[in-house]
């Protein structure tokens, strides 16, 4: 008979999908280790339920507009930084892809999201990149800088995209294609979720390495973000080459 050290490193190591045969096979074994393991297996297969059902949901608009052809979400990171550029992804994504956990990437842990952006760069049909400067966000605004880093985006996908799924906005650059602005869509398609953890991973990795390049102003924390560490530095050290000039004058 496995002792119940055996069937605990079991269910420690077991695949979610087998978690129902890891009950089956042990739910009338009497001993209450055991039967503590079987409720521990119980509630992680509910969880996994429970996600299945959530991004069953976030699915919704990718079912909508699945008669168009490739679905590509876009979503933006970087619009409210005090330095640093703003980076954009447009994602394509199998409409039988079995990724879990997608969600607005503010949603998520940082190592979360790493493990994510492995998932989704592995599964994904195609993704573009786009960003724009702090030059070029100081020259014509941030919004203008974000639409054409999102057009960048799209402009570096390997496979032409049938129709856009975009978070909250309309692209005046690629009136060419088929747009459907999504309110909160970084919580809501699978496909602007994946491009939000896309574009954070992509943007925050440039911020840890500009950080070792300007280490007074701890961008490896605050990624460029307005944080009293970041302001404080700001007002002694002054701006480096990436902070956007219209963006600081009130901390200087």
């Amino acid at each position: 008979m496995q002792s119940a050290s055996e069937i605990k490193d079991i269910l420690k190591n077991i695949d979610i999908k087998e978690i129902s045969a890891f009950i089956n096979e042990y739910e009338n074994d009497e001993r209450n280790a055991v039967q503590k393991l079987v409720e521990s297996a119980r509630k992680k297969q509910d969880k996994y339920f429970a996600e299945l059902k959530r991004i069953e949901q976030m699915k919704m608009y990718e079912r909508e507009y699945a008669h168009y052809g490739y679905i590509c979400g876009i979503d933006e990171v970087g619009r409210g930084p005090l330095a640093g550029p703003v980076y954009t992804a447009a994602v394509i994504l199998p409409a039988d892809n079995e990724l879990l956990y997608v969600n607005d990437s503010k949603k998520l842990s940082e190592k979360k999201r790493e493990e994510l952006y492995d998932e989704i760069m592995n599964t994904a049909i195609a993704v573009g990149i786009g960003h724009n400067s702090p030059e070029r966000i100081d020259e014509i605004n941030i919004l203008q800088a974000t639409y054409e880093a999102m057009a960048m985006a799209v402009n570096n996908l390997s496979v032409k995209p049938d129709v856009l799924l975009i978070d909250a906005v309309h692209i005046p650059q690629l009136e060419n294609y088929k747009q459907v602005s999504i309110i909160k869509g970084d919580a809501k398609s699978i496909s602007i979720a994946a491009a939000s953890i896309v574009a954070k991973v992509t943007r925050d990795r440039l911020m840890q390495e500009y950080a070792r390049e300007y280490p007074e102003y701890g961008f490896e924390h605050n990624k460029g973000y307005g944080s009293a560490d970041h302001i404080a530095a700001l007002k002694k050290y002054g701006p480096c080459p990436i902070h956007r000039n219209s963006f600081i004058g009130n901390f200087i």
